[in-house]
């Protein structure tokens, strides 16, 4: 019956804005890396938050970019059924754009072209002596701290622990989240800021949440769909 209800609103709506997290990916196997598992107890004595800051990646590059190999990136990831529903909405003039948390890229991948990456993309990575671009795999390929040929260490365009959001992305967030009809938020527990507070900058639209567990926006949500993100939208939308 839910369902039911948010396919009518989608099919009423002309301003769609998706905001979405991990969970979104996790469904084409990459992993959430603050998840506990052996693996990441079994190699590193500090927690994923302060391997990926800003002051460890400076001081300790070697253990960063050994983390950041083994945990972050999955080159062989593939759109799932949410990354392709949200797409074909997109095709449909319906949404308008896609907020994500997620730097894996698979949203344009699946075909999205308004994409606003508030962490970044592991896609993108420069050089932090000359700001030479480089492709993934530049930072993929080998082992240790990957070096631009002008001697400069190569840093992924993510963002890290006590670096600053994009502000055109988050302007660009805010405003579309302000003119937007309906807001689907899927696959986040809304537990990272500033990125969570962003929902607040909503103004008539409708609030739809999908997630497998509660989150902060449920009491404050005109939808609450408990599940798979992939599973609901990929049923809604036909994929």
């Amino acid at each position: 019956m839910m369902e039911e209800t948010l396919k009518s609103w989608i099919e009423e709506s002309r301003r769609i804005v998706f905001f979405g997290g991990a969970g979104v990916s996790t469904e084409s196997g990459i992993p959430d890396f603050r998840s506990p598992d052996g693996l990441y107890h079994q190699q590193y004595d500090v927690p994923p938050e302060t391997v990926l800051s800003h002051d460890f990646f400076l001081h300790r590059p070697e253990v960063f970019f050994k983390f950041y190999r083994e945990r972050m990136l999955c080159p062989q990831a593939k759109p799932n059924a949410a990354h392709l529903a949200l797409a074909k909405l997109e095709r449909e003039g319906k949404l308008t754009a896609v907020i994500t948390q997620n730097i894996d890229g698979l949203h344009q991948m699946a075909g999205s072209k308004k994409v606003l990456e508030l962490h970044g993309s592991v896609l993108r990575n420069h050089c932090m002596r000359c700001g030479r671009a480089f492709d993934l795999s530049a930072v993929a390929e080998g082992e240790g701290v990957p070096h631009c040929p002008c001697g400069g260490i190569i840093k992924p365009d993510v963002v890290l622990y006590g670096e600053p959001l994009d502000s055109e992305v988050l302007d660009e967030s805010v405003e579309a989240i302000q003119n937007c009809d309906l807001l689907i938020v899927g696959g986040t527990s809304l537990a990272v800021w500033p990125a969570a507070g962003l929902i607040n900058y909503r103004r008539s639209a409708r609030l739809v949440v999908i997630n497998k567990t509660p989150t902060p926006a449920d009491e404050k949500a005109d939808l609450v769909l408990h599940g798979s993100i992939g599973q609901i939208l990929g049923k809604i939308c036909e994929i």
